[in-house]
């Protein structure tokens, strides 16, 4: 499987006429705690909001964005890409070292590119990949109460593991989808999907040669790893698909249900059979493939 990110091999060539009309295609990084989501929303600060506040006081223009997805409150992004048009003069690397200023400090700017005419972060979507951290360790560590999910008890990770193979493929995933039905299809195709154990993650290489999957090294390394990492990669996902996976699983790990009963309950296509939706803060969009 290859799992590098797919850009123009020859990315247009950047304009700074100011009666030029570009599309810019930036990718960022937040840590969405402080956050009601991505999607501008009256029952709190949204990501998309301060990002379109920012761009505005850099440019001198109003400006819309388009993110590759909505993420909901509490969730973070490594690699959430946006798209917007704009008149300014500013070449990328501009965009890249001076919008940050105008910016909180839980939102960085990773990247900006020229995209083609048209170009739209979320319908040009090819895949995503999302992953969910589990610190899974008898004692909690107070420091990462925003960015995993604490299980004190010992999780089968293996059978973890086996259990989420059966999603591989195309499937109907409204299962796992909170108040079915928010899409005109709930039908999705998953080109990955893993569980592994390590002694850690590194939440900023999403470029890495063998993610997403097991390190081996950070593995053999440690004596007890204590991080689970779910990992899949989709062409698209439900309204808390990820989440209410990771809740089934966890019901998987504790061995209340066996790696079968997954399938069972993807083919039962019901909610109320499958686990909980598991909080928001272990969740992260990795990267998005074009």
């Amino acid at each position: 499987m290859n799992d590098t990110v797919n850009n123009p091999a020859s990315p247009p060539m950047e304009s700074t006429s100011p009666n030029d009309v570009r599309t810019l295609r930036m990718t960022i990084s937040y840590e969405g705690t402080n956050y009601c989501g991505w999607q501008v929303q009256p029952n709190g600060i949204a990501l998309q909001a301060l990002v379109e506040q920012g761009l505005a006081d850099f440019t001198g223009e109003s400006t819309r964005v388009v993110a590759s997805g909505r993420t909901d409150a509490g969730v973070h992004a490594v690699g959430q890409v946006i798209s917007f048009t704009t008149r300014s003069t500013a070449p990328c690397h501009g965009f890249l070292q001076g919008l940050p200023r105008y910016l909180p400090d839980d939102i960085v700017v990773r990247d900006v590119q020229v995209a083609e005419p048209g170009f739209n972060a979320r319908f040009d979507a090819k895949r995503k990949w999302y992953r969910y951290v589990i610190h899974n360790s008898p004692i909690r560590v107070p420091f990462l109460r925003n960015a995993v999910l604490w299980q004190r008890s010992r999780l089968d990770d293996i059978a973890m593991n086996t259990a989420v193979q059966c999603l591989v493929g195309t499937h109907d995933f409204r299962c796992f989808e909170t108040q079915w039905p928010n899409r005109s299809s709930s039908v999705r195709t998953i080109s990955h999907a893993s569980v592994t154990r390590t002694a850690g993650w590194n939440a900023w290489d999403s470029e890495a040669s063998d993610a997403p999957g097991r390190n081996p090294a950070a593995v053999a390394s440690h004596p007890d790893p204590a991080f689970l990492c779910f990992d899949v990669m989709a062409d698209g996902f439900l309204y808390n698909m990820v989440r209410a996976i990771v809740g089934t699983l966890i019901h998987v790990g504790r061995g209340r249900w066996s790696p079968a009963d997954l399938k069972r309950i993807l083919e039962s296509g019901d909610r109320s059979h499958a686990g909980e939706t598991a909080p928001p803060q272990g969740l992260y969009l990795m990267r998005v493939d074009y």
